[in-house]
């Protein structure tokens, strides 16, 4: 079913399901009716003799220059071209995608002023699976995400290149008339709304929480399976103990991971011995799971403040005035992408820590050293933790905020900019190294458990380590490890472990949440 663009905000699973799913796109009438009122608005101003920015005027630090009807056209045709600057490695398409989706949101608003068929093109864009080429620098989060913005632009005009629906590289003049799209020609004021928007920042945001609460569900899972594969105590994860501090994320962690031990044989019990203290990567990873919880939910009310904005330099106001404004600033945005990456930075590090007590013989209570088959000959997971560790240190760097720092450009016109777009790129490739640490946290847990029997996990881990054997095989001598990691990560991200594990649990009656 097609999403419906509207006057109204998009779901972060409306911009999920056209990213990443190709889902289709169609303009509600309401849309149209708001873009026509505020185009006549935008025509009006176009035609008298009084300078209007972004409609009679040159742009940034050229504010003050008066542009000639002749010429307005070629004013936002060279506005496009000019800002279509960026450079480096391909932005990806789901990015893209999400980007293009976004700033057609704020055109469906109306209160930018642009012509229906702008938009028109654009979702023809999406529905074509057409793709403009964007480099992974341009973007300081100021006056919009300016240069990747511009090369999507430039894609509706008929110039630049774009992968196609099969990810070819073709020219946009050729992908354009083979998709039997006219180029647009922008007219007044249409070239800055274009290029003025948070969208970049906000796309990246919104899928990135779309993929952290999956991994942080994996992330109590898998704590909960090292905590049995260390036959550490589920005890102190009681809803009672966890009550006197009522964080809610904390509190959904702890419930999770007590879904997980349910019945589990490996666990200490009071029954028999219990040890009176695990170490704090198991027995606190509720707190710590659960601020990153609480991390994701301020992002998200973030992330679903600006997906209800409508963001343009100057605006057209519900009553036909157009006003200049600083809408456009990525510090909402950059803030909590920023945020984002410390939680995910201490999220994979203490699943670093309890990967590692698997393989030392002082902290992993009876189990070969590195988990290897006869050690000394075989290694084990010894170089697992090795990755984990290389991933985690780049994590920590990937941390340091870029939303602290500014450069000024447009000749100090813009004194002062978010850099969200960088903290965007930043946290993306952050949360690619936590699926992999998870993954090899699982892989090593998984594999623990095995070395315990005859003594057996409970039934959701059981299945956990179930789906991991049909693609890896159990402990035996040192194999060529890469593959089986990767196939890990790879059921991490499908999401497959993590079903596993919400299929027992709620055949007993509980939810992973």
């Amino acid at each position: 079913m097609a999403v419906s663009l509207g006057t109204g905000p998009l779901s972060p699973g409306d911009v999920v399901a056209v990213a990443r799913d190709d889902e289709p796109v169609e303009l509600a009438p309401d849309a149209l009716t708001a873009m026509a009122e505020s185009r006549a608005v935008v025509e009006q101003l176009a035609s008298d003799d009084q300078p209007h920015y972004g409609v009679s005027t040159g742009f940034g630090a050229l504010a003050s220059k008066h542009i000639p009807f002749e010429r307005r056209t070629q004013l936002q045709r060279s506005l496009v071209r000019s800002h279509a600057a960026s450079s480096g490695a391909e932005v990806e398409r789901e990015v893209v995608r999400a980007t293009m989706l976004l700033r057609l949101s704020t055109l469906a608003t109306g209160r930018t002023g642009v012509r229906p068929v702008v938009a028109e093109t654009y979702a023809a864009l999406l529905n074509a699976g057409l793709t403009p080429v964007v480099g992974e620098y341009g973007s300081l989060g100021c006056s919009g995400d300016l240069a990747p913005l511009a090369h999507i632009a430039l894609a509706a005009m008929g110039e630049g290149t774009v992968r196609d629906s099969s990810g070819t590289l073709v020219e946009a003049s050729d992908a354009l008339a083979a998709a039997g799209i006219e180029p647009i020609e922008l007219h007044e004021k249409e070239g800055l709304a274009l290029i003025n928007g948070t969208d970049g920042m906000l796309g990246m945001l919104v899928l990135a929480l779309n993929d952290l609460r999956a991994l942080v569900t994996t992330a109590d899972l898998a704590a909960a399976m090292s905590v049995e594969g260390l036959t550490g105590t589920g005890a102190v994860f009681a809803a009672d103990l966890q009550a006197l501090r009522p964080h809610p994320g904390q509190r959904d962690s702890a419930a999770n991971m007590r879904a997980v031990l349910a019945d589990s044989d490996m666990v200490s019990h009071p029954t028999g011995f219990t040890r009176v203290q695990d170490a704090y990567s198991l027995r606190c990873a509720p707190q710590v799971h659960g601020a990153v919880r609480d991390t994701i939910q301020h992002a998200a009310m973030v992330a679903e403040r600006e997906l209800a904005a409508a963001i343009d330099n100057p605006v057209v106001t519900p009553d036909g005035r157009l006003e200049s404004n600083g809408n456009f600033h990525g510090a909402p945005l950059g803030y909590v992408l920023d945020f984002l990456a410390i939680a995910v930075a201490d999220l994979a590090s203490m699943s670093e820590r309890r990967t590692d007590r698997f393989l030392d013989v002082a902290r992993n209570h009876g189990l070969n050293a590195f988990l290897a088959d006869d050690p000394g000959v075989d290694s084990g997971h010894m170089i697992a933790q090795y990755t984990a560790a290389g991933i985690v240190n780049e994590l920590k760097r990937l941390a340091t905020p870029a939303s602290v720092d500014s450069i000024p450009s447009s000749a100090m016109q813009e004194d002062h900019v978010s850099m969200g777009w960088g903290a965007a790129r930043k946290l993306r490739r952050a949360i690619d190294g936590l699926g992999r640490v998870i993954a090899i946290e699982l892989l090593t847990a998984a594999r623990a458990m095995d070395l315990r029997a005859p003594v057996e996990p409970g039934p959701v881990a059981s299945a956990v380590r179930a789906r991991l054997r049909e693609a890896i095989e159990g402990p035996a001598t040192d194999r060529y490890l890469a593959p089986e990691i990767e196939d890990a990560y790879a059921m991490v991200l499908d999401g497959s472990l993590l079903q596993a594990a919400a299929v027992v649990v709620s055949e007993r009656g509980g939810e992973l949440v």
